[in-house]
């Protein structure tokens, strides 16, 4: 039987697609939207249209931002001939937490996965090697997660920037993170030490 109104189970499933909310998670967050007071339902409501409407991707890297470009890309105390290259925008915010990071950044989106069916042309590396013809970059810093995907990814963006004969150093964070981790939700302090110390890349 069904107990619940539409409306409710709607909210539920809407809910339960957001990464890391499962079933139960997704009725809790449901039941607490309906049973607060109606201030607060406006409140969100006002939020989310807000974020649909004034929230953009920027241009040049790829960060959600509310303008295009972003105050990172169009900042003059940032050096742009250092771009980290990271999976998503939670990844930029974590690192800038650290305030140990003074270049841009560049999001790809995702990273190279067979398995999910999601290859190079998915995500944003051909912008990526643009970034870095036009802004004359000496490093690339990669801030990806340290698993087989990150690993695959990195190789990838590696090789095709070797084959240019760009002079051009190559570092990762992986220093610090443990294989198989995740950039999101490492603390601080050992993100912040992965940073300080990124290794240069060998291949």
């Amino acid at each position: 039987m069904d107990i619940l109104p539409k409306s409710l189970e709607d909210l539920v499933k809407i809910l339960n697609e957001i990464p890391g909310i499962g079933p139960k998670t997704a009725e809790r967050i449901a039941f607490f939207i309906v049973v607060s007071k109606s201030d607060f339902i406006e409140k969100l409501l006002n939020s989310l249209s807000k974020v649909k409407s004034e929230i953009k991707v920027c241009s040049e890297c790829g960060m959600v931002s509310d303008s295009d470009p972003c105050k990172i890309c169009s900042s003059s105390d940032r050096d742009k001939q250092i771009i980290c290259v990271v999976e998503k925008p939670n990844d930029v915010l974590v690192i800038e937490k650290t305030e140990e990071f003074n270049g841009v950044y560049h999001v790809l989106g995702g990273v190279i996965s067979p398995i999910e069916g999601i290859g190079p042309r998915d995500i944003s590396i051909d912008k990526l090697i643009s970034r870095i013809v036009s802004n004359n970059v000496k490093e690339l810093f990669f801030a990806l997660d340290p698993d087989a995907e990150g690993e695959t990814t990195l190789s990838f963006i590696v090789s095709i920037v070797r084959k240019m004969n760009i002079n051009l150093t190559f570092t990762s964070i992986a220093k610090g993170i443990p294989m198989g981790g995740n950039i999101e939700y490492s603390d601080p302090f050992t993100l912040s030490k992965a940073i300080k110390s990124r290794s240069k890349i060998e291949y």
